[in-house]
């Protein structure tokens, strides 16, 4: 079964129109079944939170739950309100706890930062990082190449398999170290999850500038690349119970629309009231370009 739904259901303002902000998550499910949140990336929520957004969902509503940043590694020198790493996952805990009471969580999602790179000692904390979320699903994204080098890739995917992390095969402009391939391998069977970042090369680096985050998701996927997608997930169906797919190419209202096109190549059934066709095509940016040779990492035993 693939399921196909977007990032931030706040960020679109096409699905709920002038809505009020507690009206809006509403308005997304009645198009989407599938969000993925990354509030609890810069924060752990409080449990009020979650038991909202259960209770104005339907039942066959999944939330994706992006991991806090001090499990990832994200915050390096910025100040961690957690004294020790048994105190924040056991909060991560408490918190998703209305979610997986109503059946309602997905998966966590765990994606680590370019500099978290293919080392015996970032291994080491993938292992120690699964055994504290115990048996809740948790889908693993790299953002450093050498995770899936020739000699690293099929020992990255047994590791993932052995360890039960749910592989995230990510669309991504390929631009040097910090971006990954597509890897289309499911480590679980039962559910893979992709996430469809754009290929919007120059605006993927821009970190330093105010507008990053508009300027690396600012991308709309033409009908041709939506459409290779559709045989890789199909692909995907096959090796795994469930597939998720979130699109985080929000910047400019394009999300939306090339989520539901996905959707009607895939032969599912657009909702009713969905902004389908759509009135206004933007203009599209430029594929992607192919990644510069990188130094591949010495041969070590890491898994």
């Amino acid at each position: 079964m693939i399921t196909i739904g977007l990032t931030n259901f706040s960020d679109h303002d096409e699905l709920y129109g002038k809505k009020k902000p507690a009206e809006r998550l509403q308005a997304y499910s009645e198009t989407f079944k599938l969000v993925e949140l990354d509030s609890s990336f810069y924060a752990i929520q409080p449990v009020k939170n979650y038991e909202k957004w259960v209770s104005q969902t339907p039942d066959d509503f999944g939330f994706v739950i992006k991991a806090y940043q001090g499990m990832t590694g994200h915050l390096r020198e910025k100040k961690n309100y957690f004294d020790t790493p048994e105190e924040m996952f056991a909060a991560f805990h408490t918190s998703l706890a209305p979610v997986i009471e109503a059946d309602k969580l997905t998966m966590t999602l765990f994606q680590y930062p370019p500099w978290f790179d293919c080392t015996r000692e970032n291994v080491e904390k993938l292992r120690v990082t699964r055994e504290f979320m115990k048996d809740v699903p948790c889908a693993l994204e790299f953002r450093h190449q050498s995770w899936y080098s020739p000699q690293f890739q099929d020992k990255t995917l047994d590791f993932m398999r052995k360890e039960g992390w749910i592989q995230t095969v990510v669309d991504e402009p390929q631009a040097g170290s910090g971006s990954i391939p597509i890897i289309a391998h499911a480590t679980s069977d039962e559910a893979t999850y992709v996430r469809m970042h754009g290929r919007n090369v120059g605006g993927w680096h821009k970190s330093s500038d105010p507008n990053w985050r508009k300027l690396r998701y600012l991308y709309r996927y033409n009908t041709e690349e939506l459409t290779e997608w559709r045989d890789i997930l199909l692909d995907l169906d096959k090796q795994s119970k469930h597939v998720y797919v979130a699109f985080n190419n929000n910047s400019d209202k394009d999300a939306t629309p090339n989520a539901l096109e996905l959707m009607e190549l895939l032969g599912q059934p657009i909702p009713p009231g969905a902004p389908w066709p759509p009135q206004e095509i933007s203009e599209e940016m430029p594929a992607g370009s192919k990644s510069e040779p990188q130094d591949e990492p010495q041969q070590e035993k890491l898994f």
